[in-house]
């Protein structure tokens, strides 16, 4: 019976022991947490894709309290709350936020099936990062779409689909939150995020190839070919032409669209846009045969 009892003194005392030495612990080696982190969190939309350049939701919610204690939070933005949640957090934190215009993201590649056949069959793990590690792809074009769908995967928000008869992801501009989550998983690099435009409206070079002129075409038809005819009729200096393709500048496009006329390829796309009126027909003036005239002499 004593040995019982000691036993349990003893555990007693061990546990008690270990008691205070994990009070002390958690005494001196807490870390504070400013109550406004737990605040903003809640703000935010709690999707974690990481389209704000932070890990989740909570690394963007730090950010914006260190940014509100040092003065500012320009910079820092939750591209799928938008607007209306940074409004809050910025009321919560007592800034001012600027107002940024809304991105979109939009798919640079016009190598429909149609343009761009296939003149290979791929075998192997049908995802767009396994089939560029092996070249070029199921076409003769290395910088276009692969088709297999790594950017549908990647977004959380079901706003980006592959087109079965193109073999293009195509982007619903309602549902796209700019997360950019589609930019990264893209091997090729043919999605940016553009700016949204006034009625959704933007002009893009929708082609992405480096190759010179011949080789582009002859892998695709709708390929650009470098020619320059574009940024010689851009009087914005919105356009430059480097490694054998345009791009065009949406910070200085000004939407004229004279660009989108003198492609030789149709590579440049305006999009939104209004369908143009059709040239009302002008009537062919009458003419007098020989008879008339005689008539008329008479």
């Amino acid at each position: 019976m004593d040995f019982i009892l000691i036993a349990v003194a003893v555990l007693g005392a061990i546990g008690l022991i270990a008691a205070l030495v994990l009070f002390v612990c958690s005494k001196k080696f807490a870390v504070y947490e400013d109550p406004r982190i737990a605040q903003v969190t809640e703000q935010l939309p709690g999707a974690n894709c990481g389209g704000c350049g932070f890990a989740g939701c909570g690394g963007l919610a730090d950010a914006l309290v260190k940014g509100a204690d040092a003065g500012s939070i320009d910079g820092l933005k939750c591209p799928v709350g938008g607007a209306e949640v940074m409004g809050k957090v910025a009321d919560l934190l007592g800034m001012a936020i600027a107002n940024g215009e809304p991105m979109v993201a939009v798919v640079r590649c016009n190598g429909t099936c149609e343009m761009r056949p296939k003149i290979a069959e791929y075998s192997g793990l049908r995802t767009c990062a396994a089939m560029n590690s092996c070249g070029a792809g199921e076409t003769a074009c290395g910088f276009g779409c692969l088709g297999c769908g790594d950017c549908v995967a990647a977004c959380q928000f079901d706003a980006i689909r592959l087109n079965a008869e193109t073999g293009l992801p195509e982007v619903d501009e309602e549902k796209c939150t700019s997360c950019g989550a589609c930019v990264k998983a893209c091997p090729r690099h043919i999605i940016e995020l553009r700016k949204k435009g006034p009625k959704g409206r933007k002009v893009f070079v929708s082609c992405v190839n480096k190759d010179k002129g011949p080789v582009a075409m002859k892998a695709c038809k709708a390929a650009c070919i470098g020619c320059g005819k574009c940024e010689k009729e851009c009087a914005f200096g919105a356009i430059t032409v480097e490694n054998n393709v345009s791009y065009i500048d949406f910070n200085k496009c000004r939407l004229c669209r004279k660009c989108v006329a003198v492609c030789p390829t149709k590579a440049i796309h305006a999009v939104n846009f209004p369908a143009p009126k059709p040239k009302p027909e002008t009537a062919e003036p009458a003419t007098t045969s020989n008879e008339e005239r005689k008539e008329e002499q008479a």
